[in-house]
């Protein structure tokens, strides 16, 4: 068995997270530019509800609320190659959250990516996204982050491997990876496309995990939304960029913007970590926000691929050995749902003919879907999604390999054969 690389991209039919994004602040008065704000109660209101909209689009609760904990008390262990970290509490508290933190000071963290007393933030906290948002977008989410409930709980420090623990070696790196600056409108585009372009690349930070890494955790620019390993979580995120893998651009707007909204569409479903951002997040937003994330998305012109990891490749006889045993292991447990001839039954159960997601390189997206199964989000317009079982319990390495391997090799799909050892290695892995 030899290996060969393959480009860091993939989903069972699209994926993505918000994953590694432990904002790094602590504290904030009601003032502006050190003066008292001047403002009715119907304004703040109005000013709140909009806060509260863009928390939702920055998908803020996923990082700093604990599953059972209090809303926005931080807590939530981030595991990154250079260590955990843990995300703060940024409720009103005096102690501990953003109690005394200016609006000013709120915006020099989401614009600069410095705390409250000028230390370097670290770039799990999205600042290299949050940079885009404006001034009056931060004090919004500032003045809803103000009204919620104070909860009295420090933040745990995090647990840094040396030398990654060490702040001013954030120096280099923002050097090297930050860009300040709000969004630009670029003036040849609609107003559509702009704001969706806005959220995109601004609160969504969708490039996080659709970008990959390099050894010093920054993004790898000239691949951008090409792709990426989403670190320790076992899952990638797919390329947008390119129609040969997950790109969208032969997806109908429509089918995009019911992928976001819903989690379901006419060409598949979420799973993974972009449920939860869906589940999170995506749901809440109007549907003209949405419409003019679709709209940006389908535009994304095709970029560099993203670097190339290694997976293993089984030999060509074994390949077919695979292919002829998956076939059968397929009509006794998927054809049900996904039907003989692979078109499925769109949008309770996705198509894999013709799914770009199922074909991609990566086959770690399949895999992982038939060991461990998983469900679309439970949203508003789609509130029954339907599931797949988990299969881990009754298929071996070799039986999964070989029905992933039928399911890429069918109905005209274009993928390659799986290993049964890189079965083995997710098996083993963990699941979050």
């Amino acid at each position: 068995m030899k290996r060969k690389s393959l480009f860091a991209l993939s989903a069972v039919v699209v994926v993505a997270a918000a994953a590694l994004v432990p904002v790094l602040w602590s504290g904030g008065d009601n003032l502006h530019n050190g003066t008292a704000m001047a403002a009715t109660p119907a304004d703040q209101a109005a000013l709140i509800k909009k806060g509260e909209y863009l928390a939702r689009a920055g998908d803020c609760i996923a990082c700093h609320t604990v599953r059972g904990g209090k809303q926005f008390a931080g807590g939530l262990p981030m595991a990154t190659p250079f260590g955990t970290m843990f995300t703060p509490n940024i409720t009103p508290d005096d102690e501990y959250g953003i109690g005394k933190w200016t609006q000013d000071d709120f915006y020099r963290a989401m614009h600069t990516g410095r705390s409250k007393d000028g230390s370097l933030l670290y770039p799990g906290f999205p600042f290299t996204s949050y940079t885009k948002v404006t001034r009056a977008d931060s004090d919004a989410i500032y003045a809803y982050l103000r009204s919620v409930t104070p909860v009295n709980v420090p933040s745990r420090p995090h647990e840094l491997k040396f030398p990654f623990n060490q702040r001013n070696m954030l120096i280099g790196w923002r050097t090297l990876f930050f860009r300040e600056g709000e969004y630009k409108a670029d003036p040849t585009k609609s107003v559509e496309w702009n704001r969706g372009a806005y959220l995109i690349e601004g609160l969504g930070h969708c490039g996080m995990c659709h970008t990959s890494i390099n050894a010093m955790g920054g993004p790898v620019s000239s691949a951008a939304f090409a792709g990426g390993l989403i670190p320790l979580q076992n899952w990638y995120a797919p390329s947008l960029t390119s129609n040969k893998e997950a790109g969208l651009g032969d997806w109908e707007t429509k089918d995009i913007a019911d992928l976001l909204k819903t989690g379901v569409s006419n060409r598949g479903a979420v799973f993974g970590p972009m449920a939860e951002v869906v589940h999170n997040s995506l749901q809440y937003m109007s549907d003209e926000d949405i419409n003019a994330m679709a709209t940006y998305l389908k535009t994304i012109p095709q970029k560099s691929e993203a670097p190339e990891p290694l997976q293993l490749e089984t030999s060509e006889k074994f390949g077919g050995e695979l292919l002829k045993q998956g076939q059968k292991i397929y009509a006794d447990n998927c054809a049900k749902c996904h039907a003989e001839n692979g078109l499925g039954m769109p949008s309770s159960f996705p198509p894999l003919a013709n799914n770009q997601s199922i074909q991609m390189p990566s086959a770690v997206n399949p895999i992982r879907m038939v060991l461990n199964g998983g469900y679309p989000p439970s949203t508003e317009a789609n509130p029954h999604p339907y599931g797949m079982p988990p299969f881990a319990q009754a298929l071996s390495n070799t039986e999964v390999a070989a029905v992933v391997t039928y399911i890429r090799m069918s109905w005209g799909n274009h993928g390659t054969a799986v290993s049964p050892q890189q079965v083995s290695d997710l098996r083993s892995a963990p699941l979050d």
